[in-house]
């Protein structure tokens, strides 16, 4: 897979601004949980660069190498606790969805967890992560070698 463009040279601009919500996300929600939400939402997407940089630096940020390796099933997992699985629960939702709508019961649960400003934030940062996954999936920006 070669890449189509550079979209970082060509519209950096654009990229600053991306890269400017990722570094409030960094400061809102808490790390790694928020690397395994936005790896979790790459691999939704099928992004490989960022499915590639979240496991990586999830790992980096002391996620255990366990809930990385099962993320993708984690609903089946007794490894993620109550929090985790409402934001992956809630992710999931916000990603894909479903029906053009997150469920009264899917938001509940997140809300529950996460009350207030960090809903919102949690939101902003699955919003984020699905344009960065469109951005790198778009113009077939691969993981390094």
């Amino acid at each position: 897979m070669s890449l189509r463009l550079d979209y970082k040279k060509i519209a950096p601009e654009g990229a600053k601004a991306l890269y400017g919500m990722h570094g409030y996300m960094t400061q809102t929600v808490p790390r790694p949980m928020l690397d395994l939400v936005w790896l979790r939402i790459s691999q939704i997407n099928g992004c490989a660069y960022c499915v590639d940089l979240h496991s990586r630096v999830a790992a980096e940020l002391g996620a255990d190498q366990r809930k990385i390796n099962n993320i993708a099933t984690w609903w089946e997992s007794p490894l993620f606790d109550a929090r985790e699985r409402a934001a992956l629960a809630y992710a999931e939702a916000v990603a894909r969805l479903p029906g053009q709508k997150v469920s009264d019961d899917v938001y509940d649960a997140a809300a529950a967890q996460f009350p207030g400003k960090e809903i919102a934030d949690l939101t902003i940062a699955i919003a984020v992560m699905n344009a960065w996954n469109r951005m790198a999936i778009s113009f077939r920006q691969g993981p390094p070698a």
